[in-house]
């Protein structure tokens, strides 16, 4: 018995010296065969039982199992340690000296870039960018705007209205802004209000569900319809380019009176008509004088303070001054797209 242990120890002193020696795979296959083959030294070991007596059989049988599972670790350790060589043998090498990658960098968006531009020309006139939230009350996105529940100039603005509150909703136009600003603060003010806004309109070329706004509010003592047209006037030449000329056409807003729609003579030609303009004239936003009712609606006396109202599709503005003609473009991440702007 005292020889078959010594025989154990002897092979498992031999099978740790060869699997840590191993480098390669062929060298490991090689140990393995030699130590846990079918006439490996772990099963010649196996066949020395039948020589012992019964009692020491079943002791000198767990030495050599024990003995086999040493073996197998000592396979499975070595295995792992060549895999992981031989990976980073594989590796590429970084040549520090070698120039780096420049990294490609974004740009933003052509709705945004508009957005801000617009916002810019209007900050140059003395105007305050003003930002409130998306989901709005019914109170503030109709009713404060001289748009009671049983008007029908409300089909004009429809909107998404959250499930189970019919007095929540997406705002269907960025004015609810106004109604908070003119809350929050009395006269003078002079603002412009960017942001989405939100309608169930037919996905087309020219319209979507989601869209961006930017709109303008000017409060104050003595303001007239002149100051309304030179301030519009002013900024078509800013976003369009100085030869471009301006129109103002009767209209109907709820919250305005008198209301009109601004046309801009045509930028591809030159007012002379086309497949674009169909007479010469683009109509771009629409505008007004603040209804009295809006006035009261927000706490202020319509027989002391005037002021002039206008809003316009960043869209649609952006798709005349870049000739794109889908607004469907700006928001399918189309990258080929994307990167003309």
């Amino acid at each position: 018995m005292s020889g078959l242990k010594d025989a154990i120890e002897s092979v498992r002193k031999a099978a740790a010296e060869a699997f840590a020696s191993a480098t390669s795979p062929e060298a490991l296959e090689s140990a393995r065969t030699e130590y846990l083959g079918r006439k490996g030294q772990v099963r010649e070991l196996m066949t020395k039982l039948g020589t012992l007596a019964a009692e020491e059989r079943p002791i000198a049988g767990k030495l050599i199992n024990d003995l086999k599972e040493d073996i197998t670790r000592f396979f499975e350790e070595s295995a792992a340690t060549v895999a992981h060589g031989r990976k980073a043998q594989k590796a590429p090498i970084l040549d520090v000296t070698l120039p780096g990658t420049k990294p490609r960098m974004g740009r933003v968006h052509p709705l945004t870039w508009a957005m801000q531009e617009i916002v810019e020309i209007f900050g140059r006139m003395g105007f305050t960018a003003a930002y409130g939230p998306e989901v709005e009350t019914v109170h503030n996105n109709y009713e404060c705007l001289n748009m009671p529940l049983d008007h029908p100039s409300r089909d004009a603005f429809d909107t998404f209205f959250i499930k189970d509150r019919a007095d929540i909703l997406l705002r269907s136009h960025t004015s609810p802004v106004q109604v908070r600003s003119m809350m929050a603060a009395q006269p003078p003010l002079r603002i412009v209000v960017p942001g989405r806004t939100y309608r169930p309109d037919t996905i087309d070329a020219t319209h979507g569900a989601m869209f961006s706004q930017v709109e303008g509010l000017v409060v104050d003592t003595d303001i007239a319809m002149a100051d309304l047209k030179f301030c519009l006037d002013s900024f078509a030449k800013a976003y369009f380019g100085g030869a471009v000329r301006t129109r103002f056409r009767p209209h109907f807003f709820p919250f305005t009176e008198p209301s009109a729609e601004m046309d801009v003579s045509c930028i591809f030609c030159g007012a002379e008509g086309c497949r674009i303009c169909k007479g010469g004239w683009i109509e771009v936003l629409g505008c007004g004088m603040v209804h009295p009712n809006v006035f009261r609606a927000v706490g202020y006396d319509p027989e002391k303070y005037t002021g002039f109202a206008f809003g316009m599709g960043v869209e649609r503005l952006c798709m005349l001054k870049q000739c794109v003609n889908d607004l469907r473009l700006f928001f399918e991440n189309d990258i080929r797209f994307l990167s003309q702007f």
